[in-house]
């Protein structure tokens, strides 16, 4: 999966770049205090580090794809660190708020819980977690070969439950570029002690 990501950069950018992310972004950006920090986990190309930027809050990538890495740090003109979300040491940030819109889609379900414990040690505390899953039962793959492990609202809610997040707001959408497919959003509040 890592590996269609650094050669396909390109594409990928190209094919996701240019959708507005007001449709799915603006729940969360009502959960944020001004100016408040925003680390965005998988940030590709830079698209919604830019439309964060432009909303006036202080943004910062973190990408594990090379290419897309580079690209976001000259569309969002911001700090893109690179590294790999399961392995990362997280506990020496402090953020407002994290962002993983879409990027934790290739996760199977039993690690989804053990990253997502890794990447909020990056959040302050009472800090803002937004997440996006695609909906369905177990995975499917396209034709990219890509796996997308797909979620049901129940399963995700025990999930967050047990990690002491409280859900802020939901979202079920259909995808704006395949409206086969459903998207359950999350707006999670942490309740952890930093």
């Amino acid at each position: 999966m890592k590996q269609y990501y650094q050669t396909n950069f390109k594409a990928y950018h190209k094919r996701t770049f240019f959708v507005d992310p007001s449709l799915f972004l603006n729940p969360f950006v009502n959960a944020l205090s001004q100016n408040a920090s925003v680390l965005d986990i998988g940030c590709g190309s830079g698209r919604d580090l830019l439309w964060l930027k432009n909303q006036g809050f202080q943004v910062t990538g973190f990408e594990q794809s090379p290419g897309l890495a580079d690209l976001a740090r000259k569309h969002a003109a911001c700090e893109v660190i690179e590294g790999d979300f399961e392995t990362f040491d997280f506990t020496t940030f402090s953020f407002d708020a994290i962002l993983a819109s879409g990027s934790l889609v290739h996760l199977p379900q039993n690690r989804l819980s053990q990253v997502l414990e890794n990447i909020k040690q990056a959040l302050n505390q009472n800090g803002i977690f937004y997440i996006s899953l695609k909906q369905g039962d177990n995975f499917r793959t396209d034709q990219t070969q890509r796996i997308f492990y797909l979620w049901q609202e129940s399963e995700l809610k025990e999930l967050f439950s047990t990690l002491n997040f409280d859900i802020i707001h939901i979202s079920n959408t259909e995808s704006v570029m395949n409206s086969k497919e459903g998207w359950l959003g999350y707006v999670l509040k942490c309740n952890h002690l930093k």
